[in-house]
């Protein structure tokens, strides 16, 4: 069975390692560069229904 004290340090352990990763994508998302360039894109062309 797992203890108390396993089971506190697993919870403060995973609570850690959640608030590294949320921390680090924040950090990540922020920095990233977007393309300048964006192409618009064309409408297709109406085709008509065949049967």
């Amino acid at each position: 069975m797992i203890s108390d004290n396993d089971l506190y340090r697993l919870a403060i352990f995973l609570g850690s390692a959640a608030m590294v990763l949320i921390v680090l994508y924040h950090y990540v998302e922020v920095n990233t560069t977007e393309d300048e360039k964006v192409e618009q894109k064309k409408p297709a062309k109406a085709v008509k229904a065949t049967s």
